[in-house]
């Protein structure tokens, strides 16, 4: 069977930025995902468009397919104020934080801090990067319709052995009910 749209694919890969290891998923714990439906970066699904379980190989993704190039745009100096109740000892270069946002629930990252004076970053921390892949399919099934209907992969048997973490504060996968209630 070849990967095609609305198909989960499990994958092993490491992931690479100049020769360093990002992100990677082995055999035993693969990534999971319904492909063809924007969960995942558009040049990986591009790339894997079309493969079959046992194929492995490279992939190089460039930002434009990927996280887009840094826009400087998104940074902007804020006061200290803005942080109210996060400790000291974490406002320090690097730390990230969630930030609700016209666009929704947005990962900003502390890129400089002067006293209480705060640079902020919205950029994506791989915005601006080439990203290397190395892929092994290891298996490719049909979505089912509730997996469809969610737009995630479910864990074996088509729903949710537990709960899982969720914006809405709504419980389960994604709020439907559905997904991971009690006695799951």
């Amino acid at each position: 069977m070849s990967l095609t749209k609305n198909q989960v694919a499990s994958v092993a890969y490491t992931l690479t930025v100049d020769g360093q290891v990002i992100d990677q998923a082995d055999k035993e714990n693969p990534m999971a995902f319904i492909h063809g439906v924007g969960g995942m970066i558009p040049g990986f699904e591009k790339a894997l468009e079309g493969k079959s379980v046992g194929d492995s190989f490279s992939i190089s993704v460039d930002p434009a397919e990927a996280y887009g190039e840094r826009n400087d745009d998104l940074t902007q100096d804020v006061s200290r104020e803005m942080f109210t109740g996060v400790p000291d000892d974490q406002l320090i270069a690097g730390a990230q934080f969630q930030a609700q946002t016209d666009a929704g629930v947005e990962v900003i990252t502390i890129a400089a801090v002067d006293g209480d004076d705060i640079k902020i970053d919205a950029n994506h921390p791989l915005a601006g990067q080439t990203l290397n892949f190395d892929v092994e399919m290891l298996d490719i099934r049909e979505a089912t319709t509730e997996e469809l209907e969610h737009g995630h992969v479910h864990a074996a048997g088509g729903s949710h052995d537990k709960p899982v973490a969720d914006d809405s504060g709504s419980g389960g996968c994604c709020g439907g009910g559905s997904c991971g209630g009690e006695g799951q």
